[in-house]
């Protein structure tokens, strides 16, 4: 056993000689004066040293007193640092799910609140990108992608099928397709285009009508910014319905029309070993669910061409 003198008397002492004042170290520690000077007084006697020279409403240390001080001080500061280390909240675990600029966007960000109530023992970190991270490398645990489903070395399950139809502000006042001509047509540029890729003119040959565009053109290369040009009033826009549920729900955005485009499906894609399957279980169950509420929100209607776009 160390020799040592009570635990209650080395803290009186490193209280007092840190604030030179027995008032001032009884203050602290919750009890009286000469509480203090009774406990300094004990640690004298054990010592058989004087560590303060006490005068009329002032104490100085002495010699002794000064040479002990700084290991008592620095004694109850490790003493501190390591109550305070184990008392701390465990680091929470960080989660980073990647998937497209607009997806991010339009979809993750919003939900990020139901999160944080699904699963409180994550922080999660979005990573946005157009290009599909390689998940091997460690930078990334989970993804969503869009396309086919069929990824190499990944597990992928899927999420819900993406839609495509014309949606506007109801500001407009856009009743029946004949309402296009009086209102510009908003385009989101596919990085690569072909016969099936969901555009305006993949709908205007799917609802069996000449493509014209009367009211103007207005073209973005994010397909954020067209669905906000759509929110703003700016014309009519042919967009995910996936990407513009919340605003359909709100009265935002209105679907005056259809047909509707299918296109490819959103899939939840991570590596295939059993560790990951099941670290990752909780989000996983917590994108399910958001899921099915979105497609609860968006029906498919019963007209609809499919197409195979990905992206």
């Amino acid at each position: 056993m160390r020799d040592l003198p009570p635990l209650s008397a080395l803290r009186a002492f490193e209280a007092a000689a840190r604030h030179l004042s027995f008032k001032m170290a009884a203050d602290e520690l919750a009890v009286t004066p000469t509480a203090i000077s009774h406990q300094v007084r004990q640690l004298e006697e054990w010592l058989g040293l004087r560590l303060f020279e006490r005068h009329v409403r002032r104490v100085v240390l002495t010699k002794e007193g000064k040479e002990l001080f700084p290991s008592m001080r620095e004694g109850f500061d490790t003493l501190v640092r390591g109550i305070d280390a184990l008392r701390a909240p465990p680091a929470q675990e960080v989660l980073t799910l990647s998937s497209t600029v607009a997806f991010t966007s339009k979809w993750l960000v919003p939900r990020v609140p139901a999160f944080r109530d699904a699963c409180p023992g994550m922080d999660l970190r979005l990573h946005a990108s157009d290009e599909a991270v390689d998940l091997r490398t460690g930078g990334v645990d989970l993804a969503i992608r869009y396309g086919r489903g069929a990824y190499e070395g990944l597990r992928s399950e899927l999420l819900f099928q993406d839609r495509f139809a014309p949606v506007c502000s109801p500001r407009l006042g856009v009743k029946g397709v004949e309402d296009l001509a009086r209102h510009p047509l908003i385009h989101f540029e596919w990085r690569r285009v072909d016969e099936v890729t969901p555009t305006w003119g993949r709908w205007f040959a799917s609802a069996g009508r000449r493509y014209q565009a009367a009211g103007g053109e207005l073209r973005f290369s994010d397909e954020s910014h067209a669905i906000q040009a759509a929110i703003a009033g700016q014309g009519i826009a042919m967009v995910s319905l996936v990407l513009v549920a919340e605003e359909l729900a709100s009265g935002a955005l209105v679907q005056p029309f259809g047909p509707e485009l299918e296109g490819f499906a959103y899939h939840l894609v991570h590596l295939e070993t059993p560790r990951h399957a099941e670290r990752l279980a909780p989000i996983r169950q917590w994108l399910r669910s958001e899921a099915k509420k979105t497609e609860a929100r968006a029906p498919v209607r019963k007209r609809k061409v499919s197409t195979s776009r990905r992206r």
